[in-house]
């Protein structure tokens, strides 16, 4: 089984560091990504100070600023987009929030809150706030959303180990097997059992920046 480990890529600080321009980027979900846009980034002459899920911090040639044109130009065939509208930017650290509690943390590690409590307290912002303006852009909710994130973790954890779906759902934080079932059922049309049967070739799986566009309810198409 991969191991969920948090020092391959996290989430970036609250605040830059002084000095630093934030760059927050659609795409960055996994350690390639962030190889890929730090080369890109250095090779557009920036020094990258770090990447993390959602963006990057570096600093600026003595010219000026980036300029976010040209960075879109070169980030752009490589997958990633630069967020320059706030809500977009919004809805981008609350991914990058989801993505490292879900795939990155090992469950012990999980925040004793609730997940609304989580993200308030990690962007600052009142949750309701946040769950209207991810709904607005997205189409989709913010609930609905994690629970996507935690089926694709689930596939990934069915995929890799024999163990049974009770502990797949408790390594989640689910409540009991069920649970989980439920879930998983509704977004991919299967029960976790089911797609532990499937052969490997079969194990289909959405690109993290892709889960909220996936269509639930589709036999192996999450």
């Amino acid at each position: 089984m991969p191991p969920a480990d948090a020092s391959l890529i996290t989430s970036l600080p609250v605040t830059p560091p002084a000095g630093a321009t934030r760059l927050l980027l659609r795409g960055v979900v996994c350690p390639r990504c962030a190889r890929q846009v730090r080369q890109e980034l250095e090779h557009q002459g920036l020094q990258v100070l770090q990447v993390g899920l959602g963006g990057a911090d570096v600093t600026t040639p003595a010219s000026g600023k980036p300029d976010p044109a040209a960075l879109q130009a070169a980030l752009g065939p490589l997958g990633f987009d630069l967020l320059e509208d706030p809500r977009d930017q919004v809805v981008e650290q609350l991914k990058a929030a989801v993505v490292e509690w879900v795939h990155y943390t090992p469950v012990e590690q999980w925040p004793v809150l609730n997940y609304s409590v989580y993200l308030s307290q990690r962007l600052g912002r009142d949750y309701h706030t946040l769950s209207q303006v991810f709904s607005a852009r997205e189409g989709l909710t913010l609930e609905k959303y994690i629970i996507r994130q935690k089926v694709e973790r689930a596939k990934e954890l069915l995929s890799y180990q024999d163990d049974p779906v009770a502990e797949v759902a408790r390594q989640l934080g689910y409540r009991s097997a069920a649970h989980l079932t439920n879930q998983f059922k509704q977004v991919t049309g299967m029960t976790p059992t089911e797609f532990q049967r499937l052969d490997p070739g079969h194990h289909r799986r959405s690109g993290l920046h892709e889960v909220s566009r996936a269509k639930p309810g589709k036999r192996n198409e999450p």
